[in-house]
């Protein structure tokens, strides 16, 4: 799951960010809501959190143009402001959810998954090929019954194949939906994680190489 983190008071950003990074998420933050949008635009957000008031770019006016230009994605308005009245608001512009300061993480984390279902409607809540069974919210994977224990990124990985319903999942494509902006694009990590992935996995293999395109579930 990619997440945008857009939120000016930088130790909770980095707060936030430090925590959906270990439930296996990639983030990537926006100080201000000018590059809130620039970072909306150009990649695909499963969730944006978004403080209501962000410098530069109110985030009123980040949410309206967000739902315009990206209806698919998924918007959880965070504020200091917990009335009644600034929740009716918030969500009048186009906000998904609304979560008031100071919140509970882990209801955070619960309602980003939330959002993420909802932006993929045809995707259940339990992935399932052949044998293997992966419940993206409790991060958990089975095969055949049997526990698998994947490192962040093998499960990101494997998710993202496996929601992709055999079709080809490019390294392009994995590096965008799994690690974040920090990551170098020439980077040989989409390969050596596949290659690890596979052999946690075992026998017989279900992720295969589509030479020169990228990977799928076999």
């Amino acid at each position: 799951m990619r997440v945008l983190i857009a939120e000016d008071e930088r130790r909770l950003a980095d707060a936030i960010a430090r925590g959906l990074r270990r439930e296996g998420m990639a983030v990537d933050l926006a100080p201000d809501g000018s590059d809130a949008l620039a970072k909306a635009r150009l990649v695909r957000y499963d969730v944006i959190v978004l403080d209501r008031d962000l410098p530069l770019v109110h985030g009123d006016d980040v949410c309206r143009t967000v739902r315009d230009e990206k209806p698919e994605t998924g918007i959880l308005m965070l504020t200091a402001a917990a009335a009644l009245r600034d929740v009716v608001e918030g969500l009048s512009l186009g906000a998904d959810d609304y979560l008031a300061k100071p919140f509970r993480f882990a209801e955070l984390v619960a309602r980003i998954h939330a959002l993420a279902r909802r932006s993929s409607p045809s995707r259940p809540p339990v992935l399932r090929h052949a044998d293997l069974e992966l419940d993206p919210a409790r991060r958990q994977l089975t095969r055949g019954g049997k526990q698998v224990e994947l490192a962040r990124k093998e499960f990101a990985v494997l998710e993202t194949l496996m929601g992709a319903e055999g079709t080809t999942v490019s390294a392009e494509q994995l590096l965008e939906r799994v690690w974040d902006e920090q990551i170098d694009p020439f980077t040989n990590v989409v390969r050596m994680t596949i290659m690890t992935l596979r052999r946690k996995l075992g026998d017989p293999p279900v992720v295969e190489t589509v030479i020169g395109v990228g990977y799928r579930m076999a």
